[in-house]
């Protein structure tokens, strides 16, 4: 019974957290939204593994016209660097209430290693974004080094996920505090909203990769 009423907070603090994250918008500001935005916003995010949590955390940039994938992809950054970094405060928060108590220190190392994990997901974003920002600088025309900031990218944001993904991994089966609960679904709303980041990003990207592919075939 226990693990049953553990395995529902879980999954009853995932659904809070992801509606909590995301900012709640007066119903003056959603009737501001821009139609066709939104349309493209929910289109883009159906191709995500989460994509209703893709949809709420994007539709507050719906309210002007979007630059096709290319803001896409840097409003998905933004939202995946914001939920690192307020995981990451409050994994520092758990870490020092638990080394001032040395209550658990089995539950200490865990949250260090995930403060750890975060925190290197942050930095891996933070990279990622500021290449992105050097890739669009490029323009529309295609290079050998477009195609290197695109691996840049793809490399540092599968790397931040791995890392949330990888504090989710130290959290196995249900057996656990309610507060180790807590923080297994903070990083795993983390490790989502990079998944679906990633996703746009490549969808951006292809469309740089198809071109680079049709110049190497030609004679």
């Amino acid at each position: 019974m226990a693990q049953l009423n553990l395995t529902l907070f879980v999954i009853f603090l995932s659904l809070l957290f992801s509606f909590l994250a995301t900012p709640v918008e007066p119903s003056s500001l959603k009737r501001q939204r821009n139609p066709k935005t939104m349309t493209y916003i929910e289109s883009s995010c159906n191709g995500t593994l989460y994509p209703n949590l893709c949809i709420r955390c994007l539709s507050q940039y719906a309210k002007s016209p979007l630059n096709g994938p290319q803001h896409l992809a840097q409003y998905a950054l933004s939202v995946s660097l914001s939920r690192a970094l307020h995981t990451k405060g409050y994994l520092l928060e758990v870490a020092k209430e638990l080394q001032v108590i040395k209550s658990n220190k089995r539950e200490y190392l865990t949250v260090q290693d995930c403060v750890n994990q975060i925190t290197d997901s942050v930095e891996q974003i933070s990279q990622a974004m500021k290449e992105l920002r050097r890739f669009n600088q490029h323009g529309s025309s295609m290079s050998d080094k477009m195609l290197w900031h695109i691996s840049n990218v793809e490399t540092w944001v599968s790397t931040a996920l791995t890392d949330a993904s990888s504090c989710v991994y130290s959290f196995p089966g249900n057996r656990m505090s309610k507060r180790m609960a807590s923080i297994k679904v903070k990083a795993m709303n983390v490790a989502q909203v990079t998944s679906n980041a990633l996703f746009l990003f490549h969808r951006y990207a292809s469309t740089y990769q198809k071109a680079a592919t049709k110049i190497t075939k030609k004679p």
